[in-house]
């Protein structure tokens, strides 16, 4: 919702101060659709050369997570929690051969089948379930640094997957500025082979070369740059989910009691979807 609300601001004070100031729409209107053409043909080709299929794809992805938001709230950190926090009691009380068929086959688990929108997330799913089967094949001697480190790669790995079509947004909104100079000189080319119009022509030529430096500053921090810098925002957001996990696990394989696990657990959550120690505790607690 924000996402369109701030373009709905940023046309409306660029074209609406234009207007006030005295400035002419058709000189704009006449100019756009080919420096739009100009500009975004370059930016979608240079996109299409640093990029593979599946990039490609990823990198529509990273527009709509701008518009949609981060995909995990307060309940779903504090889902996580109960979640892994119940598979590590199992581990604890009553051994690995009770938590195996759990991690073995998670979709026909009666403690994951309680979280079904965690249960859409493959790669959580995949760090709970594969962590803990390195546990339970260790049978007791796994070092907790050594499977942090393991955790940590993973997390790492994951991250970085999902960070490159952010990436890959904020180069191209880095691009954009240079190639509105591009679709400009080529307007200033075409002008000066008219020099011998008069002045009301070229200047209405010169007017509709300068809309390409226009157009490509403002797609650039008006527009494409945003647009990256929420993505990232909500990548880093949903991120801190797999944190979650790690911490947990981690510090039940140290031994720490219960509270200091909980702690371990929320200090990594941001504020604004951090759970409060009381509601995790007495959840755990309930269950």
């Amino acid at each position: 919702m924000f996402a369109g609300i701030g373009i709905i601001v940023v046309l409306v004070m660029v074209f609406g101060g234009f207007i006030i100031a005295g400035g002419k729409m058709d000189v704009l209107a006449h100019a756009l659709p080919l420096e739009m053409m100009i500009i975004g043909g370059a930016a979608l080709g240079a996109t299409i050369v640093g990029n593979n299929g599946r990039e490609l794809k990823a990198l529509s992805g990273a527009f709509l997570k701008a518009f949609k938001g981060p995909r995990y709230g307060r309940q779903d950190f504090l889902d996580t929690i109960f979640l892994v926090s119940k598979l590590m009691k199992m581990l604890r009380t009553e051994g690995p051969v009770a938590v195996e068929p759990h991690i073995e086959q998670p979709e026909t688990s009666a403690i994951f089948g309680e979280y079904p929108k965690l249960m859409k997330d493959q790669v959580l799913i995949h760090l709970i379930c594969d962590t803990l089967r390195l546990v339970v094949v260790s049978s007791g001697t796994l070092n907790p640094h050594a499977m942090e480190e393991v955790m940590d790669n993973a997390i790492k790995t994951h991250h970085h997957d999902v960070i490159r079509p952010v990436n890959s947004l904020q180069t191209m909104a880095d691009a954009l500025p240079a190639l509105g100079i591009v679709a400009a000189v080529l307007g200033v080319i075409k002008t000066m082979s008219s020099i011998d119009e008069p002045p009301s022509v070229l200047g209405g030529m010169i007017g509709s070369a300068l809309v390409g430096t226009f157009l490509g500053v403002l797609l650039s921090y008006g527009f494409v740059g945003p647009f990256a810098n929420r993505a990232r925002q909500v990548v880093e957001s949903d991120a801190a989910i797999y944190d979650v996990v790690k911490q947990i696990i981690i510090a039940s394989l140290h031994g720490h009691p219960l509270p200091l696990v909980i702690e371990a657990a929320r200090s990594g959550i941001a504020h604004n979807n951090q759970p409060a120690f009381a509601d995790v505790f007495d959840g755990m607690r309930g269950r």
